[in-house]
Formats: C-alpha cells, structure tokens, sequence
C-alpha cells in the first residue's frame, strides 16, 4: 500500500450494520509512501493507523509528483 499526504484512506466495515469509514492522510510516516499514516477523519479527530486489507487508498488527482 502506498500513500502521500492529501490522499483518502477508506475503510470498509467488517461486520454487518458497521458503516464504511473515510479519513484523509495528513501524514505518511512510513518510507515511500507505506504506513503508518496519520489520517484525520470526517469528525475532525486525528488517529495513527496501519491499515488492513480491507482499507484502499484513494489517490488526490492533480498532485504534484515531485521530483525525477
């Protein structure tokens, strides 16, 4: 799994009746991109998390790559 800042990290419930949860990635601490992230969640509360395979990063369009 590969993130970078600004990126939404979405979290499918695993059981029934538990709602998918999204957060935004403020900031990756892990190298290249790899957890752990901090993510900052719809409510506004922060939290480190390393995630599961049942989480998919969804990647911001239009972000500037860096360098090559």
């Amino acid at each position: 799994m590969e993130a970078h800042t600004g990126d939404r990290l979405l979290t499918h419930g695993r059981t029934v009746g538990q709602h998918d949860r999204v957060a935004e990635i403020v900031e990756v601490l892990g190298d290249g991109g790899t957890p752990p992230y901090r993510v900052r969640f719809e409510d506004g509360h922060e939290h480190l998390i390393a995630p599961g395979p049942d989480s998919v990063v969804q990647h911001t369009t239009g972000r500037d790559p860096g360098p090559r």
